[in-house]
């Protein structure tokens, strides 16, 4: 009896784990209403790649010659799309400091590898760099953005030079960094720390190949050179609090410049405000991301 009463109440667990997490990534994705849907004034949709995600969104700044955000989605690297951009809270308050801001499709697991993924953040920058004087933005002010799985990939761009060289592409192509409550910034812990309520979107994300979640993992590729300028932001989540002081660690180790800083909001709830009210005055990540932006556009 003990055994059956022991194994329900893991069965609830899980389940209940997987409905917060559910209810996680429902927090963070766009409004459905029609307004919502209706492309805002301006945005342009662009082709990077010859793949149907191989896509972004394009808003131009105020005049010629602004900087230019780079926004990349998570969704556990399986989901997730460059439409919860629109109507945001940073979109908005990025418009506002007469930025241009681009939002990021790319290819998902696992129909591509996260190698791909990261290939394709690389592919996007080189694209929209060769184009610069066209969309009218400055095109060594840049700054990658992500979120999340989205955190994960602009880390390993910013820090593993493989991707930005194959596109043509040096480490400083872009000014700045700033991951979102990313918490795979060193895989292998990873692993066995989400085992219980994200165990399978890692394993399907990462494999079982240590050597290839040490390759993937941006704390193991700090090493100079690195993009110039690291801002890792995170919430109060336990793993995503030691990932992202370990790759800060390792980045001032390399000698990179890299703030880390926490902020209120607990466990995936917290994960998914983080991204949703970011860019809202009242919200305290905010002025922090506003001020490394302006300090890396200088």
């Amino acid at each position: 009896m003990h055994a059956i009463a022991l194994a329900s109440s893991m069965f609830f667990a899980t389940a209940s784990s997987l409905v917060v997490a559910d209810a996680a990534w429902a927090a963070f994705q766009p409004a459905e209403s029609s307004t919502a849907r209706r492309p805002p004034s301006g945005k342009q949709v662009l082709a990077y790649g010859n793949e149907e995600l191989q896509t972004l969104d394009y808003w131009p700044g105020t005049r010629a010659g602004t900087p230019l955000v780079v926004f990349v989605h998570g969704g556990g690297w399986k989901r997730g799309d460059k439409s919860m951009m629109e109507g945001s809270a940073k979109l908005t308050d990025w418009q506002a400091k007469g930025y241009a801001v681009a939002s990021l499709n790319y290819r998902l697991v696992p129909d591509a590898t996260v190698e791909q993924q990261a290939e394709d953040v690389a592919s996007a920058l080189a694209y929209l760099k060769g184009r610069a004087a066209q969309l009218g933005f400055d095109s060594y002010r840049i700054a990658l953005v992500g979120h999340s799985a989205g955190a994960h990939l602009v880390a390993l761009v910013g820090t593993d030079p493989q991707y930005l060289r194959r596109a043509g592409l040096d480490m400083d192509a872009v000014r700045g960094i700033v991951p979102l409550d990313g918490a795979a910034y060193y895989v292998p812990d990873q692993m066995e720390e989400n085992a219980l309520l994200l165990g399978a979107t890692y394993k399907q994300a990462f494999g079982t190949d240590p050597k290839r979640q040490v390759a993937l993992s941006p704390t193991a590729h700090t090493t100079a050179p690195n993009a110039p300028a690291f801002l890792i932001l995170h919430v109060q989540r336990k793993g995503g609090i030691a990932q992202s002081q370990g790759l800060g660690d390792a980045l001032r180790k390399a000698g990179t410049p890299v703030t880390v800083q926490g902020f209120p909001g607990r466990g995936l709830r917290g994960h998914a405000e983080i991204n949703r009210k970011l860019g809202e005055a009242d919200y305290p990540a905010t002025p922090v991301v506003d001020a490394f932006l302006a300090k890396v556009f200088s």
